[in-house]
């Protein structure tokens, strides 16, 4: 497998629907960009009435159905520059905060840092009450203590940097990719 000649930008989107619109439209405003799926988000995506087939005519996707995740390579290969997580469920974060490794979003996750390359991640529960959309409109929830701990601990991670709101996810992605351990901000 050989380096891209330009670097491109890994975007995984797991099973919320929060922003999930907002997220796949920026997702389709770049054009060197590949798209890894969860399970959950397979089935979310349909849910929220996006159409993964159309998807797949626009970009690379690759979906987590093996046990290997052997996408894995690429980012070995330098064939990406970041990584974006979103949006990134509470699942998916703990997951990744306690290094387990067991979905392909989470096995990029690790993968991109042990590659030192930095990942942006939109994490779904970051505050005590939130408004988000679910597929029959917008509703209140209420993330536990621990799924709010686990953004906290996930911000310290080497080569992260985590951003509660879109516009924070925005800012992030039109800012050039800085690796390294200072990657890790507090997004506001």
């Amino acid at each position: 497998m050989k380096s891209a000649k330009t670097p491109r930008l890994a975007w995984a989107i797991t099973g919320s629907g929060h922003y999930l619109k907002e997220c796949l439209e920026l997702l389709e405003s770049y054009e060197d960009v590949d798209l890894f799926l969860s399970r959950a988000a397979a089935e979310v995506l349909s849910m929220y009435g996006c159409d993964v087939r159309r998807l797949r005519e626009r970009m690379t996707c690759f979906r987590d159905t093996t046990a290997s995740a052997g996408p894995v390579g690429l980012f070995y290969k330098g064939h990406y520059d970041r990584l974006v997580i979103a949006p990134a469920t509470s699942n998916s974060v703990a997951k990744m905060v306690w290094g387990i490794s067991d979905s392909l979003v989470t096995n990029i996750y690790a993968q991109a840092g042990k590659c030192r390359i930095p990942s942006i991640v939109f994490a779904c529960d970051t505050a005590p009450a939130m408004e988000t959309e679910a597929p029959g409109g917008q509703v209140m929830v209420y993330p536990r203590r621990i799924d709010l701990e686990n953004v906290e601990r996930l911000r310290h991670f080497e080569y992260t940097r985590v951003v509660e709101r879109f516009e924070d996810l925005v800012t992030a992605l039109q800012e050039s990719p800085a690796p390294g351990p200072s990657a890790s901000v507090v997004a506001g």
